[in-house]
């Protein structure tokens, strides 16, 4: 997670990460999950962000205080990515909408087609602005507890 907070302090997206360390986007993902990265990832990432290596690989598990993230920046985080989400799936929604109802004017069948696609679209919007909850990330660790067997 460390490495997600400093990619967006910074302000770049996972494929310009990914372009800047010489490493695929898919790795920057699996980093980002909490994957550990190779030492040559590692020293890339640290090159690229201008930290100490330890930061990204340290010693123990302990993470230092001031790079460790908390539950509320956690929460954000999460936040800022169902936003993300919503945001990337009505823009695809309004072009697409757009591009059919511009080469198929007046056929039913594609207005039928978009209602239900905006239907989830509005569903999508409920979830991200958190006006409804599926699946929360009490949800999440409740299960997580679950298969565990204990408090996480």
């Amino acid at each position: 997670m460390i490495v997600r907070k400093l990619r967006l302090k910074k302000g770049w997206s996972q494929s310009q990460l990914a372009e800047m360390t010489g490493v695929t986007t898919r790795t920057i993902q699996r980093v980002e999950q909490g994957h550990r990265p190779s030492m040559e990832t590692c020293k890339a990432l640290a090159s690229v962000f201008e930290v100490d290596l330890s930061l990204l690989q340290p010693e123990d598990e302990q993470m230092q205080d001031d790079t460790e993230l908390k539950l509320d920046e956690q929460r954000v985080l999460l936040y800022a990515k169902r936003m993300k989400e919503f945001y990337e799936h009505l823009i695809t929604y309004l072009i697409l909408a757009a591009v059919f109802l511009f080469m198929f004017h007046g056929e039913p069948v594609v207005y039928i087609v978009f209602a239900g696609l905006g239907v989830g679209l509005v569903v999508h919007g409920l979830i991200a602005f958190e006006v409804i909850s599926f699946m929360s990330p009490g949800w999440e660790r409740r299960l997580a507890e679950k298969r565990l067997g204990r408090k996480l």
